[in-house]
């Protein structure tokens, strides 16, 4: 199994669109081969932000490098940085 997991720093006051953005996004990954799970997590408050981190297993790492350069992965993203969510720096990966 290979865990991918994003973190994200999320500006107070947009916890909500950031939520909303995930909730009502098309993510595609159900249609992956190697896919297992998702969640997206929400974690501790910090003086200029609240930590999230978005995390999903696949059955290999294999089939999440697959992902990374699928068609799925680039509709799933293509409307990423146009959302109201102010962030402090780009996503955090650990795999």
């Amino acid at each position: 199994m290979f865990i991918a997991m994003n973190r994200f720093k999320v500006k107070h006051g947009s916890e909500e669109e950031f939520e909303r953005v995930w909730r009502e996004r098309d993510s595609y990954l159900t249609t992956v081969p190697g896919f297992v799970t998702f969640n997206l997590l929400k974690g501790p408050h910090k003086d200029e932000y609240t930590l999230y981190a978005s995390h999903t297993h696949w059955a290999t790492k294999a089939d999440f490098e697959a992902w990374t350069r699928s068609e799925a992965f680039r509709a799933a993203h293509a409307g990423a940085g146009t959302n109201k969510v102010n962030y402090i720096g780009p996503p955090e990966f650990e795999g």
